[in-house]
Formats: structure tokens, sequence, C-alpha cells
């Protein structure tokens, strides 16, 4: 066990303490009375200026932890013993650096946002500093852990943060042409008229026939993963017909059948629309829609978009019930938002509480590599590679988002599917 000392015990430093040494299986306990903690044995640490006697592991802290409000820090970076780490108002402490990152504190700061309402990669700290691809919140943690045991001439037994590997699929739009019927059948035909597009025009007349599978109909293979052992996950879009939203009807007894199949075997959580972010009651009325085909009581989600603001959108899914979200990270560059890949519970810092709500970082999406960063198939493997490597070395899981026409081997997404198996 590592005696921890500070002034102050905050909900802040007890979330930020157990983020580094639970999972790690590294028992704490943190005072503030200056004698108990002359009486504990080492290790020890202190997170204070109190000037003890006895030599003693100190980090200087700042004020981050130990305040309940939200307001702008200076940041900067310098050297940590190896480790580029935060200055936040001049000051480094490793502690408030984690605790900063992984709440996504500077989110709240700012007022930038994409066409989508969306925070930007190119606006966060960790891209411009570099570390986007990399677990640096593990990295500190780490780093923490080498210092104590180094001042003391210890172990602290600490445990490997285990490793998986979980494709996931977001289903926006469940088939090219099947089950498009009225005016969306005759628009996209007329659509393809117009551009003499003779490919599709054929490949459409071939699939209503049943002489062809849909290209979008890549169903098997998520369940072929399934079957090597992998934790499969889907997100199914059931939003009404709109701009962003273009899945076909729920009503529609065919699409809740393949829904209803494949509850059976994978994992099924839901993929609120675009519209839902202006709606609370959009969300409760697709939540309700998922869970009446699947006969089950769906917990899970992930942001049509990604669409993701901060506080407001994981409030909204705490008050409609669910415990889990796979929205955390960006459209446009891969790596990891919150610093961290493995499950955390997120902390609400308009609240100044840590939330039941567990966030569940993704690594990359298909089309981040092809549509944002503009990689060649071969460039993507190679980021791939380097992702995976990074959660491997320092436990989490390694999450990708995919869709299932992006693995249909079709038009801009030829030969894309090697990119995903490239990370399995």
């Amino acid at each position: 066990m590592i005696t921890i000392f500070s002034d102050y015990i905050t909900k802040r430093l007890l979330y930020t303490l157990r983020l580094i040494f639970d999972d790690r299986g590294i028992d704490f306990r943190v005072l503030n009375d200056p004698d108990e903690f002359r009486r504990a044995q080492s290790p020890k640490l202190v997170y204070s200026t109190y000037p003890f006697d006895e030599k003693t592991l100190v980090l200087e802290p700042s004020e981050l932890l130990f305040q309940e409000n939200i307001r702008n820090y200076d940041i900067d970076q310098t050297d940590w013993g190896g480790e580029r780490c935060l200055l936040l108002d001049g000051k480094l402490d490793p502690l408030a650096s984690i605790f900063y990152v992984v709440s996504m504190y500077e989110e709240y700061c700012s007022d930038v946002s994409d066409e989508h309402d969306r925070f930007p990669a190119s606006e966060s700290l960790l891209y411009r500093f570099g570390w986007l691809d990399t677990l640096i919140v593990e990295r500190w943690s780490e780093k923490l852990i080498d210092r104590i045991e180094s001042f003391y001439n210890c172990s602290l037994n600490r445990q490997k943060i285990g490793f998986n590997v979980i494709p996931t699929f977001d289903i926006d739009n469940a088939f090219a042409y099947k089950l498009k019927e009225g005016w969306r059948k005759w628009l996209s035909i007329t659509r393809d008229l117009i551009r003499l597009d003779r490919e599709r025009l054929q490949e459409r007349s071939q699939v209503l026939k049943g002489i062809k599978r849909d290209p979008y109909d890549t169903f098997s293979y998520m369940l072929s993963l399934k079957e090597s052992g992998y934790d499969i996950h889907l997100f199914w879009l059931l939003g009404n017909y709109a701009t962003y939203d273009r899945n076909i009807s729920s009503d529609h007894p065919m699409h809740r059948s393949i829904i209803a199949e494949m509850t059976q075997s994978l994992k099924v959580g839901l993929h609120p629309s675009y519209r839902s972010n202006d709606s609370p009651d959009i969300l409760k009325e697709e939540k309700e829609r998922l869970e009446s085909i699947t006969e089950q009581s769906i917990k899970t989600t992930r942001q049509h978009f990604l669409k993701l603001i901060l506080p407001l959108t994981y409030e909204r899914l705490v008050k409609r019930g669910f415990t889990d979200d796979y929205s955390l990270g960006f459209a446009d560059h891969t790596g990891f938002r919150a610093g961290i890949a493995r499950p955390f519970n997120w902390y609400n810092l308009k609240r100044d509480q840590v939330s039941e709500l567990r966030l569940h970082p993704f690594a990359y999406m298909d089309g981040t590599l092809n549509e944002y960063m503009h990689l060649s198939i071969p460039e993507a493997c190679t980021k791939v590679h380097l992702l995976r490597s990074e959660v491997e070395k320092f436990g989490g899981d390694f999450i990708m988002i995919w869709h299932n026409e992006t693995i249909g081997d079709k038009g801009k997404w030829k030969g894309w599917r090697k990119v995903l198996e490239c990370g399995l």
C-alpha cells in the first residue's frame, strides 16, 4: 500500500488516484493528518507543500484537484524525468495533468466547434503537443509508479492492465438497395439515370432480383469475426429519415427481423440519430424503438457523426438510462481523446462529481483514415499498427469504428477491409 498526504481530500484527487492505481491492483490511502502520515510505513507520497522533516517523495500540487469550479489555466509542457508533461499555470503536476486530460477539461473552456458542433482534434492540446496517438495518461501513471518504486527501492507489485481488441460497427444504412421502397427507391434510380451510372443501375437490378448480394450486406462477415473470438459491437441507427439520418425505416418488418437476428449473436446498442442531439424526447423514442425490436434493455450507445458536446450529451445519456458510451474519440484525427484506452467513469466537471456513465474510448474510425486524413491503404495499416502497439504496451481496449458499407469492398472503400484486419 502507498500512503498519500494531501492538505485536502477532494473528489477530483480521489478520482485521479483511483484511475492510476485501482486497475493496476495497487492499494492506497489518503491522509490529511500530518502526525498520522508520519507514523505510516513507506512507501509514501506527499502531495502538498507541508514541510515534513523525513525524506519523502514530494509532488508539489497545482490548484486544479482542490477546486470545484471550472476556469482557464495557462497550459504548457515541460520535461518530467524523460517524459513530457503538462505545466498548469507554470506548475509541473502529474496528478493534475492526468485529471485535466482524462476529464477533457479544455473542452469545457472552449467555444470552438466544426460544422457539426464537434470539438475538433486540431484544437486539442494533445494534438498540438503531438501526444494524441499516445496513451499519455497511462504514460504519466506508469512514470509516477516508477518514481515511487525507485525512490523507496521497493515494488508496488503493479498488475498489467489487460489488452483487448474490440471491432465495432455503426449501421447507418443497413442496405444500399434492399428494403428501400416508395419515393426513396425511385429517387435513387432517377439520380443514377441522371448521372448515367450504369454500374449502379445494373447492380441495383441484380440485388433486387436476388442475383447478387447487396454491397452493404456485410453482416455475415461480422458474425464470422464473432466466431473468431472477437467481442463485436453494433450500433444501429433508427432515427426518422432526415438529411444526416438515412437508414431504412424501423417499421419495416424485414429490417426489424435483421436487427433481432443480429442481437442473438452480437451486442447491439443504439446509434442515436443526428437529430436526437436537439431533442431528449427523440433520444427516448429511438431507445424505445430498439428495445421493442430486440426485446432487451438498451444501455450502450455511440453518437451518430460522433456528435459530443460536454457535458450536455453525456448528461442526456445518463438521464435516459444509458450506462456505457462508445463515442469518445475524434472524427478528424486518430488517437486517444482522453489519453486513455481502457473504460473509465466520466467525470462531470459541471457538477464536479463522478458519474455512473462508463466511457469506452476508440482509437480510430474508418472515415478518419480515408476521408479526413486521406491515407492510402498501406499508410492506414501502418497507422493502425502503431495505435494497436500503443494500447498493447500500456493496456486497454483497442476499439475501432467501422461501418457495414465500408467493409463491402466497393467504390472508395475497395480493399479497405484489409485495414480492419491488419489491426486484429
